[in-house]
Order: C-alpha cells, then structure tokens, then sequence
C-alpha cells in the first residue's frame, strides 16, 4: 500500500478502507520491482480536464476547527514514500535539503530564476483578492504581472520579512515556492491599468482609482522617504486552478491518486509549521496550476502563502497563535468558569518583542504540543515515522543556512535579525530532540562488497540521545517472491558497523533482510528493529527497501501527536 511504483496505483483509494480494516498481508507478485527505490512519483496522465475551482472558506474552517478535532487517524503508513521510506519527488515536492548539500548562497537564491521586479514604475491591474495584509496586483516596468504586499501599518519589515525568509526555507524543505523578491513602491510613480477593478464591500467591483490606492495605502507602513518597502511574487505559468484540500484528492487530476492527509510531505507541515510557527493552513493560502512538463498537462501544487509565521501572524491581542486553535471547547470553557484566572502557558510566557518579527520565542516551545490555528486531517494523521522523517529535514538547517535564510529579510535591525537566528536554531533542537529519540532512529545504512554493514543513529549524530550499549542485527535470506524469510544469523556491535555473517547468498538478484535494533535504557522504542532490504548486484549490494514502523499501527502503538 505505502510502495509508490510505476505500475498502476488507481487500487490506493478502493483499498485504503480494506488496509484499515485488516491486518497487512502478503499478496501475489514480488515485494521489490527493478526500478525501485524510485525516485519519482509517476504522473503519466495528461490532466489538461482540470478545472478552476473554488474551495469556500468559511465552511472549510468551520470543518477544521469543528470536525477535524474529531477525526479518528488511521493510523496508516503514508502512502506516497517509496520502499526506502523516503518521498520521491514530485509535482507536489522535491528533495533539496536533507538530499543535497545545499550552501548559504542557495537557501538566499531559493525559488527565484528570473530577474527581480522593476519598480521605477508600478501599474495596477487589481486588488488584492486574498490575504489579511495590504496589497495589488500590478505590472512592473518591465511589463512583467506581480502579486504586490505591503507591510501592515506600524510593522515595517514585518509581513515583507517573513515572507521572503519563509519562502526560501519553505522551498529548501521542499515545497513548490513563487518566486519572491523584496522591492519598493513609489506612489509618485504609478499607474492604473483602465481594466482594473477593486472589489468594493457589497461586492460589485468597480474602476480602481487613485482614492482606493490612498486607502490601501493607509494601511501600510511608509518608510522614512515615504516610500513603500514590498514584497512582490511573480506571477505563475499556467492555467490556476485554485487552491488544494489537505485531504481527498483532486478529482479532475487523474495523477492525484494518494488522499492528500496520507502523503507524507502534508502530514510533516505539522513539524515544518511548528518549527516556523506557520500558523495559517487552509486551501486560500495554497495554488493549483496546470502547467505543460515533458509534452503533457500536468497539475503542480504550490504553498504559495507561507508568510504567516514567526510572530508575524500574532495581532495586537492575539497571544496564543502557535498555542491554541482559533476555536477549543475545553480552553474556552475553563476561562469562561474561572472567570479568565484559568491561565494557559502562553500566558506565562516571557517574550523578547520586536515590531519587524513579532513575538516569537524558543526556550517554552515544545513541538509536540505546538497549535496552528486550524488543523487539517493531514495535521491529525501524522505519526511518528512522518514526524522522524521531517526532524531529519529541520535538522538538515545548520545554523549557518538558518542565518542566510534569514538575511534574505533584510532587517534594519541587526538585534531583530539575530533574534530570529537564535530562536530558530532552539526551536530547530527543539524539533530534533522530540523527534529524533522517539522511534529507533538508525539511518542510512550500507551493505559493502565485503560484506561491512554501517548504518547512523540520527539521534545520537544530533547529540540528542547516548550511544546504546549494543546494535543487534538478525539476517535472513528474503524471496521476493513469496515474502518468506530464511534466518541466516544474529550479529551485534557497540559501533554503528558490523561484519554481515560469512554465508550470505552470492548471486546477483538475491535479496536479503535485515533486521536492526539497539539496546538504550533511556530509549525502549530502539529495540523495535527497523527492516531492511538489500539486492545483490554485479557492483555490490544495494539497498531496495526500509521500514521504520509497521504499516498500521494498533490502538497500543505510539503515533506521532
């Protein structure tokens, strides 16, 4: 069920209730096919049938905040990694950080390919059709149609900052990313294209005019020349189709065959958002776009709105973002009886507060009971494995990329700067420490020709956990075929490396399986094995598969909440 291959996955949704319902069993055909590890997600079929749709917002949050509380997670491996328990990549996702080795001048380029706005003249095409803060769409003097933001009022630096710096993090993770760039905006120096139209309270939309640029111009925050500071998103190829669901699937895309709360990269939002504090998930802040790759339609999913993070969503009264959902029954109920003495953690919270970033700390975070403001089933269904997957990413950060994500805001203040820096590097450990210990976390490992076996513990590497006492590991012989296993021997190492027993089979095509534990005191989970595969091939062995946790967890595992 989790095995994305190129063979036909249409049978994911028809069975996913089945998976659920029984326990995992062995049916006919082989375990492990020669393309796999693969490395891509298929997306074969042409979806040029796509079509705009619109996802209602109020009745979106209103399920999230009222119904997705209640929802009862499978508890199912996602269903999108490969045999290795990776994400291939994808039109949703593409492996950067954590893959690559990825330099500070990366991370400061981020998605941007194209040459940055012209701002000695702006012309207005039409209003901002979403988002809270100031802005329009507009074409720049070079002619090119950009999606123009302001900074709130009395927040200089603020939204433009944390739009840029989170693009270029939220791009380096691995998600599909606009093209941004931080530019200016004289009022001296614009114009108003005839067509454009402002849509006004009782929703009939009128010429955009002078006055209604004064008005969105009240609410920005001028610079000292009077000029403006933005932040400007070029304008994507394609056809837009609107935003995605964080479940269910597309039903006008014949590629989008994995229900979006079972694909791993949507569930690990709930560790890149806590890491963050991107707090503001719903389908307005992300854009489906019909785009031609290799000669046929295919759809390309963005989150094209991550600036809500850091303190930037927090308004004048709103403390507890990052803390509580906008709605919980039980929190409301206890400050509504202890007539508001009740208090909640982030009450108690000491905070270092500034005007361009907001408030934003580490030393009280803990990523386990971080809040956006609304879940989403994917938030629901995320376990541990999901969760281990994306702490291997945050941990991907050293504290030098995290600088260069942040000196792409361009801060005044250097103090502010620095700030972020620090609390982004402690909410990183924070992350690593919760996540990284919580499941057996031994990586990467290799099979040699001479029979070597060397693996690393993710936990103990990040310096979050001791080395255990001993690694044990069973090898058997694995038949593709039938699924049986052979038990060839039992070896055990204080060392991440050991010598594979001396009769492994020798021919190419074989497959063998082995089993790989640790003995921790402070850690009783490690001694649940992950299960590796390895081939033989003419150039050595190959590792074709990994699984960390089983395929569905019982009501007396741990999931990742």
């Amino acid at each position: 069920m989790s095995r994305i291959t190129t063979r036909p996955r249409l049978f994911v949704g028809l069975t996913l209730l089945a998976a659920m319902a029984m326990p995992p069993v062995f049916t006919a055909g082989q375990k492990f096919y020669p393309d796999d590890p693969i490395q891509r997600e298929p997306e074969s079929r042409d979806a040029s049938a796509a079509q705009p749709w619109d996802i209602g917002l109020m009745y979106e949050i209103s399920m999230n905040l009222f119904a997705t509380p209640y929802h009862k997670p499978a508890n199912i491996r996602a269903l999108n990694v490969n045999t290795i328990d990776e994400v291939p990549d994808s039109s949703w996702f593409t492996n950067r950080i954590g893959r690559l080795k990825m330099t500070p001048e990366d991370i400061a380029r981020g998605p941007n390919v194209g040459r940055p706005p012209n701002p000695a003249k702006w012309v207005i095409v039409r209003d901002k059709e979403s988002g809270a803060k100031p802005g329009f769409t507009g074409r720049d003097a070079n002619g090119e149609t950009w999606f123009v933001q302001f900074d709130d009022r009395g927040r200089l630096e603020a939204s433009t900052a944390a739009v840029e710096i989170a693009t270029k993090i939220f791009w380096a993770l691995g998600y599909n990313q606009v093209e941004t760039f931080l530019s200016t905006f004289d009022r001296e120096r614009v114009d108003f294209d005839p067509s454009a139209r402002v849509r006004r309270p009782s929703g009939v939309r009128t010429p955009f005019d002078r006055k209604d640029l004064d008005r969105l111009l009240d609410l920005a925050a001028p610079k000292s020349d009077g000029t403006y500071r933005v932040v400007a998103g070029r304008r994507l190829s394609g056809t837009i189709l609107g935003g995605f669901r964080y479940s269910g699937t597309r039903p006008d895309d014949p590629n989008d065959v994995v229900p979006h709360e079972h694909r791993r990269e949507l569930r690990a939002l709930r560790v890149f958002g806590a890491w963050t504090n991107l707090t503001d998930w719903k389908a307005g802040n992300t854009l489906d776009a019909l785009v031609e790759e290799n000669g046929r339609s295919i759809v390309k999913h963005y989150l094209q709105d991550v600036g809500s993070t850091f303190g930037t969503a927090n308004g004048v009264h709103d403390w507890d973002v990052g803390w509580e959902h906008f709605y919980e029954g039980s929190t409301t109920k206890r400050r509504f009886f202890s007539l508001g003495f009740a208090l909640s953690p982030w009450q108690t919270v000491p905070y270092t507060e500034y005007p361009s970033i907001g408030r934003f700390e580490g030393d009280h975070f803990d990523p386990r009971a971080w809040k956006p403001q609304t879940p989403t089933i994917a938030y629901v269904e995320m376990r541990d494995d999901d969760a281990f997957w994306a702490a291997q990413r945050v941990m991907a950060f050293s504290d030098e990329l995290i600088r260069a994500a942040v000196q792409t805001g361009e801060y005044s203040d250097r103090t502010a700067e620095e700030h972020l820096v620090a609390v982004l590097i402690k909410r990183r450990d924070a992350i690593g420490r919760a996540y990284l210990p919580a499941i057996n976390p031994i990586v990467e490992p290799r099979l040699d020709a001479s029979g070597m076996l060397t693996f690393d513990n993710a936990a103990v590497s990040a310096g979050f956990a001791k080395a255990p006492a001993r690694y044990l590991a069973v090898w058997s012989r694995f038949d593709n075929v039938t699924g049986n296993k052979q038990r060839i021997a039992e070896t055990q190492s204080t060392t991440t490396s050991m010598s594979a027993p001396p009769d492994l089979p020798g021919a190419d095509g074989s497959f063998i399986a082995v089993d790989i534990s640790a003995e921790s005191a402070d850690h009783p989970t490690w001694r649940e094995p992950i299960h590796v595969y390895f081939k033989r091939t003419s150039g050595g062995w190959t590792l074709v598969g990994l699984e960390r946790l089983p395929e569905q967890l019982n009501s007396t595992e741990k999931s990742g909440r």
